[in-house]
């Protein structure tokens, strides 16, 4: 934005009201000087060193704590969402009607909030998801199961061999002096 002699120069990007600067159709709070207005696209400037600043029009949808990918399809888009696969994604789509063609941007404002809604309703996502799982594996970690001791001591649970291999659990090999056969 470039604010004249004759007054300010409205941009794609930034425009002066009543109220303040307004960048990118949110506020900007923040000290501005006269001077960071003077000169020819200071504001574009300010807000691409700061990474807020895009080429296309910004269209976020934001689902679940997680901004989800808008120029991928909905199925896909909703994956990226903790707890959320490629059936559940489908399933949510089929609920509301929505075309598995379609993608994030191309949602009207509505049926995002119809798909947030009907997240919250029926799965437990990102954080809740993780607390619960680290619950249960604190619990069997108190009961002292043999699932819980393994946990407890790094190992793998579900019957896999540890002689070799298990290196993702047990960590990278370390060095025994004298080992040799």
């Amino acid at each position: 934005m470039t604010l004249g002699l004759d007054g300010p120069a409205e941009s794609p990007y930034c425009t002066v009201s009543r109220g303040g600067i307004t960048a990118h159709g949110f506020p900007f709070f923040g000290k501005i000087e006269r001077s960071d207005l003077l000169g020819s696209g200071s504001c574009e400037k300010r807000f691409w060193k700061y990474g807020t600043a895009t080429i296309r029009k910004p269209r976020l949808a934001r689902i679940a704590g997680v901004n989800i990918p808008t120029q991928k399809r909905v199925i896909i888009s909703l994956q990226y969402i903790a707890g959320i696969g490629a059936t559940n994604a489908a399933k949510i789509c089929e609920a509301l009607k929505i075309d598995a063609a379609r993608r994030v941007n191309q949602l009207s404002d509505a049926e995002v909030l119809a798909v947030r809604e009907f997240i919250d309703a029926n799965f437990t996502v990102e954080g809740d998801l993780r607390r619960e799982v680290t619950m249960n594996i604190k619990r069997l970690m108190d009961l002292g199961c043999y699932r819980g001791l393994r946990h407890r001591k790094g190992l793998p649970t579900r019957g896999q061999r540890t002689h070799t291999n298990a290196r993702t659990r047990k960590g990278p090999a370390k060095a025994i002096a004298g080992k040799k056969k």
